[in-house]
Formats: C-alpha cells, structure tokens, sequence
C-alpha cells in the first residue's frame, strides 16, 4: 500500500455504498480498493458511489477495479456511480469511452442523490 492513499467505506442507505478515495489509485494500490469494493458490495450495497474527490491520480489498473465492481452489480440492477471535479481524472473516463459507462457528478451528493433516485425506482436528468 502507498503511503499516501487511503480508502474508506460507508454506508449512505438504501443499498447504497460509498467508497473514498485519497491519494494516487494505481498498480499498488489497487487491490485494496478492489478488497473494499467487494466488501461494500459482500454486505449489500446494489450501488456504490466511488468519491474520488481526494484521489490525486488512477490509472488503468483502477479502472479495471471499478468495471469489476460494476460487472458484479449490473446482474441485480446496480450500478457504480463516479464523483469528480478534476478535469483531469475526468478526462481519463472520457477518453477510454467509460464515461459512457460511469455517470460521473462534480461532488458526491449529487451521485449520492442519483442512486438513491435509481433504488428508489426514480430516474433522474442526465
């Protein structure tokens, strides 16, 4: 693990997980971002908001980690919701097309309202 990156998880109700990241998400770190991921995901949560507000940079291994939590969510009708203003973490998602995959916010309570929107059976405006 870095010594500069951190994970935590919280459960923000009616199925929905979020998970922090702080710090750089890569190679190295990845497997315990997969490891809360599953957690979130063992006790419940059909959806998490992934907050990568305090991340400072991800890499293709991270991207990886988050297909697998969405893989493992799609089959219950889950989904992964992404919340980040930093053009350039959102750049990334742009260019590997997994903006069309993730719904990215600028801060987390609007993800955390969209999923809460989406198990409620509600849809909200893109």
């Amino acid at each position: 693990m870095s010594a500069d990156f951190q994970v935590s998880t919280t459960s923000l109700g009616d199925g929905v997980a979020g998970v922090a990241v702080l710090g750089e998400a890569d190679i190295y770190t990845a497997p315990e971002l997969k490891e809360a991921l599953n957690a979130a995901i063992e006790t419940g949560a059909t959806s998490i908001l992934v907050d990568l507000s305090g991340a400072t940079f991800i890499d293709s291994t991270t991207l990886g980690v988050l297909m697998g939590a969405v893989r493992r969510l799609h089959p219950v009708g889950g989904e992964v919701a992404i919340a980040c203003a930093d053009p350039n973490i959102c750049r990334i998602f742009e260019i590997t097309l997994l903006d069309r995959v993730f719904r990215i916010f600028p801060t987390s309570g609007e993800g955390l309202e969209h999923l809460q929107m989406s198990a409620a059976g509600g849809t909200t405006a893109a």
